[in-house]
C-alpha cells in the first residue's frame, strides 16, 4: 500500500502538530521585553513568577531563564533546571533496614517442595544452611522443620546512611541495659536498710536520724549526679561520687589577701597564684596563711625527691644503670652507701691533715649558737645610753668596787688629775679621806 503524498505547503498549513513552536517576534515586542527585563532588574516592576508562585531571579542570565521550545511550558520557569522528579533515585529511609530473626508466626509441620533438605527451611538450600548438619535430615524425617527467615529488603542507602554509625539500631535494646542497673541499684538500697536495721536495733532514736542523713545523701548524689556538667564538678565513675574543686565560701580568695595590684598575679582560668602575696611584708603574714602555690615545691619530702633525681642522673652519666621511678629502692640504698662512704673520706682527710699539720685545738671553740645566745632580757636605753626600762646586766671590768662616792663626793677618786696627783673632780682636792663639806666651806672661807 502506497504512502499517501502529502505536499510541504499543505504541512505548513495545518498547525494541529506544531502549536507549540515558538512565533517570531516582532521589533516592538523585541523592546518591550527589553524594557521589562531592565524594569525587573531595577526593581521598579515585579519579577516574574513561574508556575509554583516563586519569583524568578531577574538576574539570571538568558539561556539559563529561558526553557527551550520543545519543553513545552506555558510561561516563565526554572523547573528545567531542576532536577527531574523522574529521574531522581530513590533512597531508603531512616527507618527502613534488614530484618533479624526467623519469622515465628508460621509453624510448620511438614517438609515442603523445595525447602532446605537438612532444616527444612524454605529460605535458603542445603549448601547455604548454617544449622548443624543433621544425621538425618528434614526431607526424609519431616520433624523439627526450621523456620523462615525474613525475606530481605532491597534497600538502597545514601552516603549519610551507609556511615550511619547507629543506623538499624532498634532503641529498645537499650531497655534491657537501664534494667540490669536498676537491679543493681536496688539491691544496693536494700542492703543499706538492712545494714541500718541492723544498727539501730540497739538505739532507735540514732536510727532515724541516721536514716534522715542517708536519704538526704542520696538526695544530694542524685541531685549533682544531674548537674555534672556545671563547672567546678568532676565526677568519679568508678566510685560514683561527685566532688566539687570550688573553695569553700567561708576561706579567704586569693586575690584578696594583698590588694597591692603590684604583689602576686592571679590567674583568674586556672584560679591559682604561684608567688607570695606577702613577699614584701613577711612579718603580716601569720603562721599558716597562704604563701603561694610555689611554696609547695621547696616543702615537704619534694627537695629530697629532687637530690636524689639529681643523683640518679650524675649515676647514669657515670654508667650506673639506676632509675628513680623504675627501681626507687635500689637508688635509695646507693645513696645511703654514697652518702656513707663520702662521710667517712671527709672525715679521714681531715684526720690526715690534722695529723701532719696540727690545729686541732682551734677547732673545738664553741657554737656559734652559743656565741651569738639570743636572750629574753628586756632593757630600754635612753639618747645618753642610761638604762630607762628593765635592768642591765653589770660589766665587770676589775677586782676592787667601781663608783663608789665617800666622803660626801659626788665624784669618785681619781676623776681629777694635776701635777702628777689624783683627785676628785669635784671640789679639786687631793686628799681622799677628807669630807667634802668640810673641804668646801675651809675654800669658801
Amino acid at each position: 500500500m502506497a504512502a499517501p503524498s502529502v505536499t510541504v505547503s499543505e504541512i505548513l498549513k495545518s498547525k494541529t502538530e506544531f502549536d507549540d513552536e515558538p512565533k517570531k517576534k516582532s521589533r516592538e515586542e523585541w523592546r518591550k521585553a527589553k524594557e521589562l527585563e531592565e524594569a525587573r532588574k531595577a526593581g521598579t516592576a515585579p519579577a516574574a513568577v513561574d508556575e509554583e508562585g516563586r519569583d524568578i531571579n531577574p538576574h539570571i542570565p538568558q539561556y539559563i531563564s529561558s526553557a527551550p521550545w520543545y519543553y513545552g511550558s506555558k510561561g516563565p520557569t526554572l523547573k528545567h533546571q531542576r532536577p527531574q522528579e523522574d529521574r531522581e533515585k530513590q533512597f531508603s529511609g531512616l527507618g527502613e533496614w534488614y530484618r533479624r530473626g526467623v519469622d515465628q508466626s508460621k509453624v510448620v509441620t511438614k517438609f515442603r517442595k523445595g525447602a532446605c533438605e537438612n532444616c527444612g527451611a524454605m529460605t535458603h538450600k542445603r549448601k547455604d544452611c548454617v544449622e548443624r548438619p543433621r544425621k538425618i535430615g528434614a526431607r526424609y524425617t519431616g520433624m523439627q522443620i526450621a523456620p523462615d527467615e525474613f525475606v530481605q529488603p532491597n534497600l538502597a542507602i545514601d552516603y549519610d546512611g551507609k556511615r550511619d554509625r547507629w543506623n538499624g539500631y532498634d532503641p529498645a535494646e537499650h531497655r534491657s541495659i537501664v534494667e540490669e542497673f536498676q537491679k543493681v541499684e536496688d539491691a544496693k538500697r536494700k542492703l543499706k536498710a538492712e545494714k541500718l536495721k541492723a544498727d539501730g536495733e540497739e538505739d532507735k532514736d540514732g536510727d532515724r536520724n541516721d536514716v534522715d542523713d542517708d536519704d538526704d545523701d542520696v538526695a544530694d548524689e542524685d541531685k549533682y549526679a544531674d548537674d555534672i556538667d556545671m563547672p567546678g564538678t568532676k565526677v568519679d565513675s568508678k566510685q560514683r561520687i561527685t566532688v566539687r574543686n570550688l573553695r569553700i565560701r567561708e576561706d579567704t580568695a586569693k586575690y584578696l589577701r594583698n590588694l597591692d595590684p603590684n604583689s602576686a598575679y592571679y590567674d583568674p582560668k586556672t584560679r591559682s597564684m604561684r608567688d607570695n602575696p606577702n613577699a614584701s611584708n613577711p612579718e603580716e603574714a601569720d603562721e599558716g596563711e597562704f604563701t603561694g602555690e610555689n611554696a609547695v615545691r621547696f616543702s615537704g619530702d619534694t627537695q629530697g625527691h629532687a637530690r636524689a633525681q639529681i643523683f640518679a642522673w650524675d649515676a647514669h652519666h657515670r654508667g650506673v644503670d639506676v632509675h628513680l621511678l623504675a627501681e626507687p629502692t635500689k637508688l635509695e640504698m646507693l645513696k645511703k652507701e654514697y652518702e656513707t662512704k663520702k662521710d667517712s673520706y671527709k672525715s679521714e682527710a681531715q684526720n690526715s691533715i690534722l695529723a701532719k699539720y696540727g690545729g686541732e685545738e682551734h677547732l673545738k671553740a664553741p657554737p656559734k649558737s652559743l656565741l651569738l645566745a639570743q636572750t629574753e632580757t628586756y632593757i630600754e636605753y635612753s639618747r645618753s645610753g642610761r638604762v630607762v626600762k628593765g635592768q642591765e646586766k653589770p660589766v665587770v671590768r676589775s677586782r676592787y668596787q667601781e663608783d663608789q662616792m665617800i666622803n660626801n663626793h659626788t665624784t669618785v677618786w681619781g676623776s681629777f688629775w694635776k701635777d702628777g696627783a689624783w683627785g676628785f673632780k669635784c671640789c679639786h682636792s687631793f686628799v681622799k679621806v677628807i669630807n667634802h663639806n668640810f673641804y668646801w666651806r675651809k675654800w669658801l672661807n
